[in-house]
């Protein structure tokens, strides 16, 4: 007998209610009473052949407000209200099956089941806490609006953190073309509004499935939608290679800053392919976030995913992915390191480096920036702060850095609201000491949120980025052993984007051989890959562009 069931809570007093069955429905919408503040939803018996459970919270337009994934292993989410900005009265909650022998019956709409105690008086424990949650209510709301008016100048995450109602992908009638902003700043709102326009022409070099895709999300969007076969459009993701032709996607946020449906997918540079991952590993995998890291240790075969942020929600956890076996683990760590977003980690004789980032302070509101680097230890599962001299980067976050020649991490650029940074550090891995490096040539102007790779021994790219007014397109190589820096123009690299991803790795479109070369050891065969990122006119994007090294080498 087959005893699959999936489960709603809904409110702290809310009894369960059964969604799904194995007969019946595999698609089920119920309204939510504006009084619920709460919900949780599980599932209950074996799960045979079902892949996975959808969930979504949708507003009145059927926007998407949050949305969750149950598995066979991951078989519980909760939603609260105060995590999601957007949640206000009439949402709705969709969900969908996927996998097994699924019904051809239509979506049933419910209603939740009206919970009556059987002694109707509240009692007064329950009088105090209702007044109780109402007076806390005010207070944050009456937090938020001095955070309102704190922001302009005390700012510190990243610059889509904004708590506009708007719709970045999906276009709606009689919106502003200033309103669907991906980045917004505080005290540079009226600017913002200026480089919209003059960033208009810009806008028409959205690669193509980007434009595809934004015009499709203009019509309402389904009850049930056939599983992707792409990543969606996304910005603060990671894309990790784990080995010569495979790389992993890692969370994100999209369109009217949701978080992605789709949060994990294996790429295949053999055949340029996309495979959706989150059901194929065991255990608990990371909750969705942005702004976090995800490093590849070749030597255990595991990738590190550690912090980032949901909303108000700061993280300093370490999730692992053995890509052997394909199981989630979270470490119990010791030590202390703060919840950090927008940081960088850079992977040195097994261990994590962690440099910079934005934390709450106070918390759950973000305003500060860390200059400290933090080491995890994944042996001991501990961490630790070394001692480090010289002359250290300033606190910053949106920075990148690049591991150079097994010795040395090379830091650049990053903001500190309001300012960002287009200056140079390098600490060297062997005296754990940093200094400020004199550049020469045409620098990149100061940014953040731009992307970084090592195209060889010798040189590493800096690409696009934010400078606290708009998306950049440009592209620039340093030289460590020159510290020369070299303004590269490739067609591929010409569209705006922020928050995106740079990797190289091996594909079979692009290989070549040169003997005369003095990177063909790295170079050969090998290809740029820039994934998703998002260019504060509104658009998301989910194409995956390829340059190869040999170019952007042969451009110096």
């Amino acid at each position: 007998m087959d005893d699959f069931g999936v489960y709603a809570v809904f409110g702290v007093n809310g009894p369960p209610q059964k969604l799904l069955s194995a007969e019946g429905s595999s698609r089920v919408r119920v309204a939510v009473p504006p009084s619920v503040r709460q919900v949780v939803l599980f599932s209950s018996g074996r799960w045979g052949e079902r892949i996975c459970v959808n969930a979504e919270l949708s507003d009145s337009d059927r926007m998407p407000i949050t949305i969750g994934k149950l598995t066979p292993y991951n078989k519980c989410l909760s939603w609260e209200q105060w995590e999601e900005e957007t949640w206000i009265d009439s949402v709705t909650l969709n969900v969908s099956l996927e996998g097994g022998n699924l019904s051809t019956e239509p979506e049933v709409i419910m209603a939740v089941k009206e919970y009556t105690p059987k002694d109707t008086a509240a009692p007064p424990a329950a009088r105090e806490l209702h007044g109780k949650r109402k007076r806390e209510q005010t207070a944050e709301e009456e937090e938020g609006n001095d955070w309102t008016k704190r922001r302009e100048e005390e700012e510190n995450t990243c610059p889509n953190a904004t708590t506009e109602k708007t719709t970045p992908v999906r276009k709606v009638r009689g919106q502003a073309k200033g309103s669907q902003k991906l980045f917004a700043s505080g005290a540079e709102t009226t600017k913002l509004k200026g480089a919209a326009a003059e960033m208009q022409g810009t806008v028409g070099r959205t690669p193509p499935q980007s434009a595809v895709r934004t015009k499709s999300r203009q019509a309402k969007a389904p009850t049930h939608t056939a599983p992707l076969a792409s990543p969606s459009g996304r910005w603060g993701q990671t894309l990790c290679p784990i080995d010569a032709q495979t790389a992993i996607l890692i969370g994100g946020q999209g369109a009217r800053m949701q978080f992605c449906k789709d949060p994990m997918w294996k790429l295949c540079t053999e055949d340029v392919s996309w495979v959706a991952a989150e059901t194929l590993a065991e255990g608990p995998t990371p909750e969705a976030r942005i702004g976090h890291t995800a490093i590849y240790d070749p030597d255990s075969r595991r990738i590190f995913v550690f912090g980032g942020s949901k909303n108000k929600k700061w993280f300093n956890d370490v999730h692992i992915l053995d890509t052997q076996s394909w199981k989630w683990t979270m470490v119990e760590a010791q030590g202390k390191v703060p919840p950090l977003a927008y940081h960088s980690c850079s992977m040195f004789q097994g261990e994590l480096f962690v440099l910079g980032g934005v934390f709450p302070r106070p918390n759950p509101e973000p305003d500060g920036c860390s200059d400290s680097l933090y080491i995890f230890d994944p042996r001991l599962s501990i961490w630790y702060q070394p001692i480090v001299t010289g002359d250290k980067p300033s606190p910053r976050s949106g920075h990148s850095a690049c591991v150079m020649q097994e010795r040395k991490i090379y830091v650049f650029g990053g903001w500190d609201t309001p300012v960002c940074y287009n200056d140079m550090y390098m600490l060297d891995l062997g005296l754990m000491e940093f200094s400020a490096v004199k550049t020469t040539g045409n620098p990149p102007s100061p940014r953040s949120w731009h992307g970084s790779a090592v195209l060889s021994d010798t040189k590493f790219l800096i690409h696009g980025g934010y400078n606290g007014n708009n998306a950049l397109s440009d592209a620039f190589v340093f030289d460590i052993d020159t510290n020369s820096w070299t303004e590269v123009s490739a067609p591929e690299l010409s569209v705006p984007r922020a928050g995106h991803s740079i990797i190289t790795m091996e594909t079979a479109g692009h290989r070549c051989f040169s003997e005369e070369d003095e990177d063909a050891d790295m170079n050969g065969g090998r290809t740029l890959l820039v994934f998703g990122g998002g260019d504060n006119e509104g658009n998301f994007y989910s194409d995956l562009t390829t340059v190869a090294v040999e170019e952007l080498l042969g451009a110096i």
